[in-house]
């Protein structure tokens, strides 16, 4: 049997080193790591992945895309998938900052304590902090696709009408399920935050490193939430009160998560993915079919 080659293309100048062990951790016999990737470069090294094997070995071979830039590896993910033709194609994971897997590992936690099955009667109601990040915008994404009312909060509510507009465009969700609101800290009796998440069945925090997002004020204001979910890894705590350790944790009325807490998910979602592409070439993994394995996984372990 062919041994399983991984193709790690990055955005970045340097591949990410995360990428590279979970890589090996998850299979791959062989990794070769390529940073500085563009939509102009790129062909050639998806080229010599796609003309080196045939047949059933061609599987052996897969594609993982990564960088910061969520935009930069959007359209590298475009001209990847266009270089394909006919069976001559290579399994891919698009994952940039981890930005599909870890917004996945987010929404799979929140289901299991809110229903957000699209269809039923009254929409559930989601707040997303810092919900113009690479994270943000995919668990923005997700969580409207399954049939949920998102707001998206940002410093700037111009970014925040942008992603709310792309997910529109992109979903077909309707726009009254959907929101921008500007916040820039605080959270007084009243204002449009508190208002927001006074109705809000979760809220996810999904902010930069180090950024309290919701404070206690915040807190009293969703008091009717019944999952809080700090992607926020690093102190300060993005929602207080909530340690990264935090998994499924009883705080008040509602279930609390940290980072650590959803890492576990994300983990075996990011294993499974690299298994997925090895096991069926014409495997193209984003974030709402990561989102399905995600829930097989889910289902699975119940």
């Amino acid at each position: 049997m062919a041994k399983k080659v991984l193709i790690q293309l990055d955005c970045d100048p340097q591949p990410s080193t995360f990428d590279a062990v979970v890589a090996i951790d998850a299979g791959a016999d062989v990794l070769l790591r390529h940073g500085g990737v563009t939509v102009e470069n790129v062909v050639p090294l998806v080229h010599g992945g796609m003309f080196t094997r045939g047949g059933g070995d061609l599987a052996s071979t897969a594609i993982f895309l990564g960088g910061s830039d969520v935009a930069a590896v959007e359209a590298v993910a475009a001209k990847v998938r266009d270089t394909f033709f006919g069976p001559v194609r290579l399994g891919v994971l698009v994952d940039p900052s981890g930005a599909n897997t870890t917004a996945t590992a987010a929404v799979v936690a929140a289901g299991r304590h809110v229903t957000l099955a699209p269809g039923t009667a009254a929409p559930r109601r989601f707040v997303v902090l810092g919900g113009t990040g690479p994270v943000g915008q995919r668990v923005a994404r997700l969580l409207a696709r399954q049939g949920t009312h998102v707001t998206v909060v940002s410093r700037s509510r111009s970014r925040a009408e942008d992603v709310v507009r792309r997910i529109a465009a992109d979903t077909g969700v309707p726009a009254a399920r959907l929101e921008a609101l500007e916040h820039h800290g605080g959270c007084p009796p009243g204002s449009p935050i508190a208002t927001v998440l006074a109705a809000a069945d979760g809220v996810i925090a999904a902010g930069a490193a180090g950024t309290t997002l919701l404070d206690a004020d915040g807190r009293a204001a969703a008091a009717s939430a019944r999952v809080l979910i700090d992607l926020n890894a690093v102190p300060p705590a993005g929602i207080v009160g909530i340690t990264a350790c935090d998994k499924a944790r009883t705080d008040g009325a509602a279930v609390v998560y940290g980072a650590l807490g959803v890492g576990g998910t994300k983990m075996k979602l990011h294993k499974a993915a690299i298994a997925r592409i090895f096991a069926a070439n014409d495997s193209f993994l984003d974030a709402e079919e990561l989102l399905a394995i995600g829930e097989a996984l889910e289902a699975a372990a119940r």
